[in-house]
């Protein structure tokens, strides 16, 4: 029987999953290919921590080189993570004449271009089904089953532990901080989080996604990233008065020829599908011309869901080979010929409608004020909630807007952040009653 033969960089949570997958269903993997898939080296600087799986001594290796350079291996699975020397490890492979297999959504977003290109001149397949949504086939569906759709919109609930800190947010009713520290101490959370909770990971994975979707190339520094870390239970408590849950939302749209690529803190209709993602479930909601709304819903990391979609993309390789075919799918669904260079929406110039609070001075007028302001900015409000008075400290002032130009919003926040009875700034939180 003829045998495929992969090398592994990096084992890690995922590569220990790998070869799992490797180790408990070789006989369905070998049922579903007509081959032998072989883990034949993992490559790792630290080879002799207790993973709780068992290999032979002569799989292990600390140089990577055993990996990349050797020609018996035909697909390298990367999972080293970051971007150097994962991207010096992954063009190397590509120069070897090898397939690659990668999660590293990172990497794909920054040196994507580049990794292609030499894939593409090389004549060998990177498939990335786990860079993003983790075990969710979100690359796949895109690239196979709805490639006959023009794309209106992509919508993604993408990072785990965002999502997981909000959820507790909304079950508990507890604080933005106190969420964070438990979830590190139980390990859902890393111990440097930012990457996460500043929206960074998951404008990595919209930058992918609105390539393939619209076949543009987006720059990761052109994605408008906001964070969660400014999200209170108080405003919390007041999404759910007003019938939203708040979700950290990546957003890609495509309108006139210009894509909308933002990633924030939105209001999400308590009736919406994604409204019900919670934990550290992922979600893609995608709207296409013939298909209309689709959601994709699953596990969004760890190491069972991630290692399964690394995978999936290791037998399509296999299954290539074995068919003695390369790069049947485009990597980015389009043809590079076609791909083409679409101009990013100003973040000034987009059209939503807002959650705004105020923290003022309990006085008479303050509202008049507030509602004047906004009003010579264009921005007419569709609801308000002002709560009972309490003693001391500022009184919130909540109020939803009907759709209004963001750049009109700034202005009007700058303008009632300096008036005298503002006592703390201004909140502002998107919000999508249209996923279209």
């Amino acid at each position: 029987m003829k045998e495929i033969k992969a090398g592994l960089l990096g084992f890690g949570t995922i590569g220990t999953g790998v070869v799992k997958v490797f180790q408990n269903n070789c006989q369905l993997l070998e049922e579903r290919l007509g081959a032998r898939l072989v883990l034949h080296r993992i490559a790792d600087l630290d080879i002799s921590t207790d993973r709780g799986v068992s290999l032979a001594p002569e799989v292990l290796t600390t140089d990577a080189a055993e990996v990349l350079d050797n020609p018996e291996i035909d697909v390298v699975i990367e999972l080293i993570g970051g971007y150097e020397p994962a991207r010096t490890f992954v063009l190397r492979a590509i120069e070897n004449g090898k397939h690659v297999v990668t999660a590293n959504k990172a990497l794909l977003a920054l040196h994507g271009d580049e990794i292609l290109a030499a894939a593409a001149a090389k004549g060998v397949d990177v498939m990335f089904e786990a860079a993003v949504g983790g075990g969710i086939p979100i690359i796949s569906s895109i690239k196979e089953n709805l490639c006959a759709n023009n794309f209106r919109s992509v919508f993604g609930i993408l990072n785990g532990t965002c999502n997981y800190i909000l959820s507790r947010m909304t079950k508990e009713g507890a604080d933005f901080s106190a969420v964070l520290k438990d979830a590190q101490d139980k390990g859902y959370a890393e111990a440097d989080p930012t990457f996460d909770i500043e929206g960074v990971d998951t404008a990595h994975k919209i930058a992918i996604l609105i390539g393939m979707c619209f076949g543009t190339r987006v720059k990761f520094e052109d994605i408008y990233t906001e964070g969660i870390s400014a999200i209170s239970a108080l405003d919390i408590q007041f999404a759910k008065q007003f019938g939203y849950k708040i979700k950290l939302l990546a957003i890609g749209k495509k309108d006139n020829g210009q894509i909308e690529a933002r990633v924030h803190p939105t209001m999400v209709p308590l009736n919406y599908p994604l409204a019900d993602v919670d934990g550290a479930f992922n979600a893609v909601r995608l709207v296409g011309d013939f298909l209309g709304p689709a959601m994709l819903y699953g596990q969004g990391a760890g190491m069972e869901a991630t290692a399964s979609a690394v995978m999936g993309d290791v037998m399509a390789i296999a299954r290539n080979i074995i068919a003695g075919i390369g790069s049947r799918t485009p990597a980015m669904a389009y043809r590079p010929e076609a791909i083409q260079q679409l101009a990013i929406k100003p973040m000034d110039e987009i059209i939503s409608q807002y959650y705004l609070r105020f923290g003022t001075e309990d006085r008479p007028g303050v509202l008049a004020q507030i509602s004047g302001i906004l009003g010579r900015h264009d921005i007419s409000i569709a609801s308000m909630i002002q709560p009972e008075r309490k003693e001391g400290g500022p009184v919130p002032i909540v109020i939803m807007t009907h759709e209004a130009k963001e750049a009109n919003v700034r202005a009007a926040l700058t303008e009632i952040d300096a008036l005298e009875v503002a006592l703390e700034p201004s909140r502002l939180i998107r919000i999508e009653n249209e996923l279209e």
